[in-house]
């Protein structure tokens, strides 16, 4: 069924910006008449929506053309409308970017920066205070009884790091629970634990958890964080490597200069889920940045499957 939904996904990613389509094609130097950009809308698309809005009217200014984001509840989506070159960009996390990666056809230009290097995040396991859970050796001891929630599938914080660290510890996620299940979002697997739906979750601390602690939907004291781990690099803006060579470069510096050429719009954005946007700017990314959550993708037995 999971599959089935990512399918009628991508389909409705398909049609909805097939309407777009003469816009969206390239011209014979290969610049479209009018840049499509994918991104994740979380559990609140009309939230993101926003918040870009006035980022993409700061793009059109700079680049001469329209420009138009594209929202999705759903990371593979994403992924597939980028390779069938329905969409020119996509802000995508890094593990959705990796993804995206495995098939040639698209480029890094920038990631979000905080004084001058690039932002890192963090995954971390967690759970509700009434399960009496206070260590990862509590999870294991217990883990037949208990039910783990990951995020979104192609989400790196919300599902690959945590999967990796269990696979690590010995707690294969798919045997060692009693259910182990997708939240379908960070939020989600918040609130799933937060409401005592779920016994243990996954997701991020400073890009998820923080953010529903500031908006106060959760209360810090809700959660008992049992895991975190090393730092994680911030998500990709990628972009299909058939657009001309100069106009990709004239799409990153608009981004790179975009602090101080409209900060009004660049904040909105950035305070979706960082609070001080004033120490904060985008910074050119390598691919090679996000070698090391390769090689945990490639330590994970079926990853594709799951």
């Amino acid at each position: 069924m999971k599959a089935f939904m990512h399918f009628l996904l991508a389909a409705l990613v398909t049609v909805t910006i097939g309407s777009c389509k003469n816009k969206a094609d390239l011209d014979a130097s290969g610049v479209p008449g009018k840049l499509l950009i994918g991104s994740y809308g979380g559990d609140n698309p009309a939230q993101y929506r926003t918040a870009l809005d006035p980022f993409a009217a700061y793009l059109s200014k700079k680049l001469g053309m329209e420009v138009e984001f594209f929202y999705t509840t759903d990371y593979p989506a994403l992924i597939e409308a980028m390779r069938s070159k329905k969409i020119h960009m996509a802000h995508l996390t890094p593990y959705a970017y990796i993804l995206a990666m495995q098939k040639p056809g698209l480029m890094p230009i920038v990631t979000l920066g905080i004084h001058g290097k690039a932002t890192i995040y963090h995954s971390i396991i967690f759970t509700n205070k009434k399960t009496g859970l206070k260590t990862m050796a509590d999870v294991k001891a217990r883990a037949k009884d208990l039910t783990l929630c990951f995020a979104d599938p192609a989400s790196t914080s919300g599902h690959l790091i945590p999967r990796g660290y269990l696979d690590s510890i010995g707690l294969d996620p798919d045997k060692a629970f009693k259910e182990t299940m997708f939240a379908g979002s960070h939020a989600a697997s918040i609130l799933s634990v937060k409401s005592e739906k779920v016994d243990v979750g996954c997701s991020t601390s400073e890009l998820a958890l923080d953010k529903l602690i500031r908006e106060h939907i959760v209360k810090r004291e809700d959660i008992v964080i049992l895991w975190t781990s090393p730092p994680i690099v911030n998500d990709a803006i990628a972009i299909r490597d058939d657009l001309n060579k100069d106009f990709i470069k004239k799409v990153q510096q608009a981004y790179l200069t975009a602090n101080r050429d409209d900060f009004e719009a660049f904040k909105k954005y950035v305070l979706l889920y960082w609070p001080n946007p004033q120490d904060m700017a985008y910074v050119s990314v390598q691919d090679s940045a996000y070698n090391s959550l390769r090689k945990i993708a490639g330590s994970i037995k079926d990853l594709k499957s799951k």
